[in-house]
């Protein structure tokens, strides 16, 4: 348990180290904030902190500096609910719905404002239909026996394949039985599609059903959509990774699918997953990220449609105002599909 006074100073702390990368010496508090305590009082107050956990002093003469501890706690104790300032939130908003209804512009738009605001790096998957359901197929002859294959997913999932028929087949034939596909099959998920295919004697009917089916099951065993990121070079700007062997641990992790849906899958993306999710340090769990912290959140119509969002940058991170950022994208995410679902 920490005292009033404990936190108070930790937060102080927090504060002034990731504003200026430094160790934080009692002298400088007092000075920089005008406070009643002695430096004498700040340093026995700093040294309990060091002793519990909550603050290291990387030099004998040096000040101090947090741990993961500290950081945990004042993101759970002490930071509070926060927000951006309405201005800012107002223009993002304004951002988002000039691209309304553009669902790739939106995701780029998401990872550039995360990237910006955050001064870190951001990924933002696409959204992701928890379990396929057609939409809306499209049959589209090219060339001698290729036809392009389309195919909408409820959520706006678009998955498209080049398919080879037996023989050449004529854009009539093919728009024919597109159109009665997504008659039959519309709102349908990839086991009630695949119960016609018996039903039908026409072999072109069962081959494109056939292969729609094997694309709906395909999304159903991926976790995540397309991914988009931005903001690389605000992680390379960051002392702490000046040191080219944790830059790059921690930025192949960020982008290598099968560590990121690890992650996504452990975190925001997991069925029981609800609000912001704040990682330092790795967790023990995540070692590339042993330097980082990471803020994730899902967004989108649970049960509908999903993906995930959020930022990588260092330990020494501003989160109340990354948090405040992750959230709001977030929910604005949320707002825009759900609305366009709805229509």
């Amino acid at each position: 348990m920490l005292t009033e006074r404990q936190k108070f100073i930790l937060a102080l702390v927090i504060r002034e180290f990731v504003d200026s990368t430094q160790p934080v010496g009692s002298k400088r508090l007092v000075e920089a904030y005008n406070l009643d305590y002695s430096s004498a009082t700040i340093r026995n107050e700093m040294s309990a902190l060091t002793d519990s956990g909550y603050l290291q002093q990387p030099h004998t003469s040096a000040g101090r500096a947090p741990t993961e501890e500290g950081y945990r706690y004042f993101v759970s104790q002490l930071m509070g609910h926060t927000t951006l300032p309405s201005n800012v939130e107002r223009t993002i908003e304004h951002q988002f719905y000039q691209a309304r209804n553009d669902y790739d512009q939106w995701m780029r738009l998401a990872a550039s404002i995360l990237a910006r605001q955050s001064q870190a790096a951001s990924l933002v998957t696409s959204l992701h239909p928890e379990h396929a359901r057609l939409k809306h197929l499209e049959l589209i002859s090219t060339r001698g026996r290729q036809v392009l294959m389309v195919l909408v997913f409820e959520g706006g999932e678009v998955r498209q394949q080049m398919l080879a028929l037996a023989e050449p087949v004529s854009q009539d034939r093919l728009s024919q039985v597109a159109n009665w596909l997504n008659e039959i099959a519309e709102g349908k998920d990839a086991e009630a599609i695949a119960s016609i295919i018996n039903q039908r004697d026409d072999a072109l009917e069962q081959d494109i059903l056939r292969l729609t089916t094997d694309e709906m099951r395909q999304s159903d065993s991926v976790l995540a959509g397309e991914i988009y990121r931005d903001g690389i070079s605000n992680v390379l700007a960051e002392p702490e990774f000046a040191e080219p062997g944790v830059a790059h641990r921690a930025l192949r992790f960020w982008e290598q699918r099968a560590h990121l849906e690890d992650l996504l899958s452990q975190t925001v993306l997991s069925p029981s997953s609800g609000g912001i999710h704040v990682l330092i340090g790795g967790e023990g769990t995540w070692e590339d990220l042993s330097e980082c912290s990471v803020v994730l959140s899902r967004y989108g119509v649970p049960g509908v449609a999903t993906g995930a969002l959020g930022v990588l940058g260092p330990t020494r991170m501003s989160y109340a105002h990354t948090i405040s950022t992750v959230r709001f994208v977030a929910g604005l995410l949320s707002d825009l599909v759900g609305e366009t679902l709805s229509e």
